[in-house]
């Protein structure tokens, strides 16, 4: 089976999330799980790793840490994913070797450009839909998937409020992978279990 999904962790991380995580993954979707929660001590940030590193190993999950690129060696994570402000990518890449490092080039040719030229492992583009996650992230057109597959040739993630009534659409302009998260973590009607199964 394919693995398409990119599967973004709920900002605020419980007891239950861990036997969740095992049941999304379980379902061999996830090629990526990244950990992004804000206002929180890094000690804190190491303690939650620790334990979804485990299950992402398990798995066959890479497990990416959002920002913070100085936990990445840290915490042995595969990478991290860096937002435009978050660093300089050829100081990064320096310091975490051969790891992933994924980056977000919202709606821009010029910034997907800019990435692969400085050794991004994949880009991100988004938001294509509203989202819960950034209810303030910039629009991007789908245009730019078709664009980036013929033009980068790096994978690519489309992000920003993705269910399971847009995301064909998404891999049909040429996304590799759909970032998911409150679809999943935050479904009024489906736990994160079922959830994940309406994505084939």
């Amino acid at each position: 089976m394919k693995k398409f999904i990119y599967l973004i962790s709920p900002n605020k991380i419980n007891n239950n999330f861990y036997n969740s995580l095992k049941k999304v993954l379980s379902s061999k979707k996830v090629q990526y799980f990244q950990l992004r929660i804000k206002n929180q001590k890094k000690k804190k940030i190491i303690q939650i790793s620790k334990k979804i590193i485990k299950i992402t190993k398990f798995y066959n999950v890479k497990f990416i840490i959002n920002d913070n690129h100085n936990l990445v060696k840290e915490i042995d994570a595969d990478g991290c994913h860096l937002g435009q402000s978050d660093g300089n990518i050829l100081k990064i890449r320096k310091r975490i070797k051969n790891k992933v490092i994924g980056v977000t080039c919202h709606n821009s040719k010029r910034l997907a450009k800019k990435a692969k030229a400085i050794g991004a492992s994949y880009v991100a583009f988004g938001s294509f839909y509203k989202s819960k996650l950034k209810p303030n992230a910039k629009k991007a057109n789908t245009k730019i998937l078709s664009w980036a597959k013929k033009k980068i040739n790096l994978p690519i993630v489309a992000i920003g409020g993705i269910n399971n009534k847009n995301y064909k659409n998404l891999i049909k302009q040429g996304a590799n992978y759909i970032a998911l998260s409150s679809f999943i973590w935050d479904n009024p009607k489906l736990k994160p279990d079922k959830a994940i199964k309406v994505f084939i």
